[in-house]
This record gives C-alpha cells, sequence and structure tokens, in this order.
C-alpha cells in the first residue's frame, strides 16, 4: 500500500513585492508536480511584471533587477489566469497542493485574481477542494514542544531535506514537497491513516489553535485564524 505522502503531490510558491498579501503583488510563481517520491517533478514558472513600481531592493529580494521584472516579466492577467487554472486542476484531480504558510500564499494569489481576472480563487476552482498541505501548521502541531523557527529553513534542517538555492521560487517549492513527505514519515504512525482531505480538515483547527495561541504569525496577525485562505475585508467586498 502507498501511502498519500509517498504518491503524488504539487505544490504552489509564490514570491510578491512584499508581505502584506492584501496589497502587494505577485513577482515570481511556481507549480512543482511529483507524481512519487523520488520521481522527476514537472515544473510551471512564472515571472510577473507586477504593474507597479518594483524598486530595486524589491526585485533584489528574488535575485532579480528592476529591469529584469519590467522587461522581462509577462502582465499579471495571463499569468493570473495560468496559476488559477493550474491549481483548478490539481484539485479536480484530487492532488494534494504542497503550500508553505498557505493564508499568505493563496490569500496573496486570490487577491490577485480579483485584481486582473474580476474573478477569485474560489471561482476558479469551481467548488472543487483544494486539500490544501502546509508543512508549518504540520509542523507546529506535530512538534509543537520543539523551539525555534518553523519557516521552510528550519524545516529543511529539522527533517533533513536540502535547503533550495536562493531567489528560486521553483525549487522552494520542490523543496516543500520533500519536507511534507519526510515530515510525514517522522510521524507515519499519526498521519498514515488519514487522507489529505481529512489533514486539510485538521489542519483548519490546528491553525486557530495555533494563532489564539501565538505560535502561528507576528502578533499583528494573530486575529486572523481562517486557513488557508483569509477572507476579505468587508470594506473590500
Amino acid at each position: 500500500m502507498t501511502h498519500w505522502y509517498e504518491g503524488p503531490l504539487a505544490a504552489l510558491r509564490l514570491r510578491a513585492t512584499g508581505p502584506d498579501a492584501e496589497e502587494d503583488r505577485l513577482v515570481t510563481a511556481a507549480v512543482v508536480v511529483q507524481d512519487l517520491a523520488g520521481a522527476r517533478p514537472r515544473v510551471l514558472r512564472w515571472l510577473v511584471s507586477p504593474g507597479v513600481t518594483v524598486t530595486e531592493e524589491e526585485a533584489a529580494r528574488h535575485g532579480l533587477t528592476r529591469d529584469q521584472v519590467e522587461r522581462t516579466g509577462r502582465w499579471p492577467a495571463p499569468v493570473m489566469e495560468e496559476v488559477g487554472r493550474s491549481l483548478a486542476a490539481h484539485a479536480a484531480a484530487g492532488r494534494p497542493l504542497v503550500v508553505d504558510d498557505a493564508p499568505a500564499a493563496l490569500t496573496l494569489l486570490d487577491r490577485e485574481l480579483r485584481r486582473h481576472r474580476a474573478s477569485s480563487l474560489g471561482a476558479y476552482l469551481a467548488g472543487v477542494p483544494l486539500s490544501v498541505l502546509d508543512p508549518r501548521v504540520l509542523d507546529t502541531h506535530l512538534d509543537r514542544y520543539r523551539k525555534g523557527s518553523r519557516q521552510l529553513d528550519a524545516l529543511c534542517v529539522r527533517y533533513g531535506v536540502p535547503a533550495p538555492p536562493p531567489h528560486d521560487a521553483a525549487e522552494e517549492a520542490r523543496t516543500t514537497i520533500e519536507v511534507v513527505r519526510a515530515l510525514a514519515r517522522v510521524f507515519a504512525p499519526r498521519l498514515q491513516r488519514l487522507t489529505p482531505g481529512e489533514l486539510h480538515a485538521l489542519q483548519e483547527d490546528w491553525h486557530t489553535a495555533q494563532v489564539r495561541g501565538g505560535a502561528a504569525r507576528p502578533a499583528r496577525e494573530r486575529a486572523d485564524t481562517t486557513w488557508p485562505l483569509r477572507p476579505r475585508a468587508a470594506a473590500a467586498v
């Protein structure tokens, strides 16, 4: 019997102009699919010219120059269409989606779809649920007494996964898959009987408890317990 964490997984990784999922804009994106543990992944990459002025400092955070972003990046609208359709295809196939810090990433994508496609992530999914696996939420719940960071670089150390090269969204996405596989093997007695859909539902509760306990994110964000997609602010509806 092949357990879910040895089977097909997809991963989404986004990089933006800043940390605010409501207002910042997408710069790079990647979707990586691995059909079996150890198999060669399939990779989709996007570079976006976000339609707003990008400072040299913002570009440098992604290993790019401002000129590269503005001249080489694609217009946002078709990129959002392609990313949205990609996630919809994975949902329709029942393929679990690994997203590190899912509320930040999926909220950013949803807001960009609204901004550039007059749509939403939910509309692209058309009622087909995503089964999201968030390594931060999983690790925080399963290894709750460990001190220190739960960010991707720290999880790589914890689970013996080589760290990705800097500024590469596709390699970061591939790494999140490897981290989830390694984490699930460590905690197999607690996870192997659960389906990804069941784990998705459990993570909603786990994330709520983590935020209320102050473990999940900076103090300015602790009021939002929603996972994996934050609701829009009332003023934005």
